[in-house]
């Protein structure tokens, strides 16, 4: 998708009444939000053959943006874990596993806390931080975003 691409589908929206537009186009993702962002950002494939456009009805926009998982509010002294890249999380290194850490499990400086699949790739996620597993805000096999909070962890 190139510049001219997007400055004509930014004009489209603002004529009509559709509040977002998603276009996913050979790993290519762009989302327009009227009153909000673009996001713009290559994406890993997630069907054999993506639908050419996804438009969505003039809605409110909160419930679409709230999290699927209820997230309790972090105490200042709480530290989200945060994903550093796009990719699919894992809570174990094999189906057959244990999950890595559960809610309540207590973790040093270093310790592998999950897995994110990026390309094939498996990375590591590991605690920046001794403490105490609060929440777990990611379901094993979900895809996340880079930035997206994954754990809250209480410092020891």
């Amino acid at each position: 998708m190139n510049l001219k691409e997007l400055k004509e589908l930014i004009e489209m929206l603002k004529d009509t009444d559709i509040s977002e537009v998603e276009i996913e186009r050979s790993g290519v993702k762009v989302r327009l939000r009227k009153g909000g962002d673009v996001t713009y950002h290559h994406a890993m494939p997630r069907m054999e053959h993506p639908p050419a456009a996804i438009v969505a009805p003039a809605t409110p926009l909160a419930p679409a943006l709230a999290a699927e998982k209820h997230v309790e509010p972090v105490k200042t002294s709480q530290i989200k874990v945060t994903s550093p890249i796009v990719g699919t999380f894992y809570r174990a290194s094999s189906p057959d596993k244990p999950p890595y850490v559960e809610t309540g499990d207590m973790v040093k400086n270093g310790q592998v806390l999950c897995i994110i699949e990026a390309m094939k790739l498996m990375n590591e996620i590991e605690s920046e931080t001794a403490g105490k597993i609060v929440q777990i805000l990611v379901e094993s096999g979900q895809p996340v975003e880079y930035g997206q909070p994954l754990f809250v962890i209480e410092p020891a």
